[in-house]
């Protein structure tokens, strides 16, 4: 059967069309796969997280509710390589990316955290308190901050080595490892004991950890910034004469570490109290405690360092004004002080 050129030409015309249109499909569909908007949210942008443990299934489910398809996702990434070089970490997507922005932020754009951290009372509260914040959990970090060698190294001890950790805020990768935490940590404590701070120190004829261990007794006693110092002041009177500091917040420290109870809550220190055989009850034995009762703020530590010059030996709680206390020269004058507070006690109904 005789077949046309021309039949055969536009033949060959249609077919070539036809793989032009099917190939400029795919092209086209591939563009919107990579560069359309593939989001699915109402806010300017989201942070998520991304585990160490992740695979690119666990990270399509993670980012559904945020995505148009979580499906062309995964392919992109597939074909980026990315399903094969995730990393963890704190990420942002904003609104209106393409796959290919969300890929490439995820490959180079981590996050830092903003981790903060005060007034704890131990090494298990704080590794507590910063496994909320970042991926680490706590007894990583715990075992991490009691790593014999290290503490031998930088010159602490398990029971002080709480006082190495300046409360303050601090970025860090959402990943980041136990040991780079407390590593960091160790450079924070070196910054802040400069020169100047260090020289301070010697001059109240204190250790770095011995002001640290005083800032934590004066961080229980007030929280009013303008008396700590006068606190401070008096506690290092004390240390001069040979005093006991009888410190009621190393009493109560005393307490629950007896008990076990870091939860307990102690409003009024009895006599009984007074006679815990504990090296944390400043009334039982002389000297500074061998360890922090609580993490002082920077500048609990900053009060103890400039403390006030004055005769005072003694303060106790003015009823007239709660969270102030008065102070005394002598001991005549402080138990009339003493009295009243014990009379405000009692007329308030706080036994314990």
């Amino acid at each position: 059967m005789f077949i046309s050129k021309n039949f055969r030409l536009k033949k060959r015309s249609y077919f070539i069309i036809l793989i032009s249109v099917i190939v400029l499909v795919y092209f086209v569909n591939s563009f919107i796969i990579y560069f359309s908007n593939n989001t699915d949210f109402n806010f300017k942008e989201i942070t998520f997280f991304i585990d160490s443990d992740d695979n690119i299934d666990s990270l399509g489910i993670k980012l559904k509710p945020y995505l148009k398809s979580t499906n062309n996702f995964i392919k992109v990434a597939k074909k980026k390589g990315y399903s094969n070089n995730i990393k963890s970490g704190k990420y942002l997507i904003k609104k209106g990316s393409s796959n290919n922005d969300i890929i490439n932020n995820l490959r180079i754009n981590r996050l830092t955290v903003n981790v903060v951290f005060n007034n704890q009372e131990r090494l298990e509260d704080l590794a507590l308190r910063i496994s909320k914040q970042i991926m680490i959990d706590s007894l990583s970090l715990v075992k991490s901050f009691l790593d014999p060698s290290f503490l031998s190294e930088k010159g602490f001890d398990s029971l002080n080595a709480l006082s190495m950790y300046i409360p303050n805020s601090y970025n860090f990768y959402w990943d980041v490892s136990p040991e780079k935490f407390r590593n960091r940590m160790w450079n924070e404590y070196n910054s802040f004991w400069n020169e100047e701070l260090e020289n301070k120190a010697k001059k109240i004829n204190l250790t770095k950890i011995e002001v640290y261990i005083l800032a934590s007794i004066v961080q229980k006693e007030s929280a009013k910034q303008i008396e700590k110092s006068r606190i401070a002041g008096v506690y290092l009177n004390r240390l001069k004469r040979k005093m006991k500091l009888q410190a009621d917040p190393t009493v109560i420290y005393a307490i629950k570490k007896e008990t076990n109870n870091f939860n307990k809550i102690i409003k009024r220190v009895l006599y009984r109290d007074l006679k815990i055989k504990s090296a944390y009850n400043t009334y039982y034995r002389k000297g500074l405690p061998p360890s922090p009762i609580c993490m002082p703020d920077m500048s609990t530590i900053l009060s103890v360092l400039n403390a006030e010059n004055h005769s005072f030996l003694y303060f106790v709680v003015d009823p007239q004004n709660p969270g102030f206390h008065l102070f005394s020269k002598d001991l005549v004058q402080h138990n009339r002080n003493k009295k009243k507070y014990i009379n405000w006690l009692n007329e308030k109904k706080i036994y314990r």
